[in-house]
């Protein structure tokens, strides 16, 4: 987290568990984002051969000490996962960013979840969050979802700006995140008009 969001959220609070993650609703799959594909880059879904590539990509992004096992275990052994849904940014034939069209359970239809996004730092700021992204986001309409949901971080302020281009609005799950929410939005807009976007 940002230092200056560690000092919002942890001042004057005793010591406790950490915060909940921030969660993100699109209300409809209506008029996705177009799927763009920066110059330089191929967009392609998961092959036998990509667990390797996808825990590199998630090491320190979307947790730590990812291994071919862990990949097995908690991703492509699962009954929700499909390969198909399993997007890869890819550069010179090799994965560097990566997102996952996920059902949240078995029974679930309605809402699908953006799952596991995240891309090798020498990648970022390319538009490879939102190519993965809108890929993921074709996927669950094609999968048959009414509504796409999605958890992030505070600290990740650009993956945040994406989502709500993308049509994602914040959803309040937890008593910490409408001061959260609150803080991020107002950080975005000074940015965002501060670059000109």
């Amino acid at each position: 987290m940002a230092n200056w969001l560690k000092s919002l959220f942890q001042r004057d609070r005793p010591v406790q568990e950490p915060l909940t993650q921030l969660e993100m609703l699109r209300d409809h799959l209506n008029d996705l984002p177009e799927i763009e594909v920066p110059d330089g880059y191929e967009l392609r879904a998961y092959r036998n051969d990509d667990a390797i590539y996808w825990c590199e990509i998630m090491e320190g992004n979307v947790g730590q000490n990812w291994t071919e096992e862990k990949f097995h275990e908690k991703m492509s052994s699962d009954p929700r996962f499909h390969a198909d849904g399993l997007f890869f940014a890819t550069h010179n034939d090799h994965p560097v960013a990566s997102a996952c069209a996920w059902r949240p359970s078995i029974e679930k239809s309605i809402v699908g979840d953006v799952h596991m996004v995240g891309a090798l730092g020498e990648h970022r700021g390319r538009g490879l969050g939102h190519l993965v992204n809108s890929a993921v986001l074709a996927k669950l309409k094609e999968q048959g979802f009414e509504k796409a949901h999605l958890k992030t971080d505070d600290w990740r302020l650009a993956a945040i700006n994406s989502y709500l281009k993308a049509g994602f609005a914040p959803l309040n799950t937890h008593i910490s995140h409408a001061e959260r929410w609150e803080v991020i939005l107002e950080h975005l807009e000074s940015y965002n008009a501060k670059d000109g976007r």
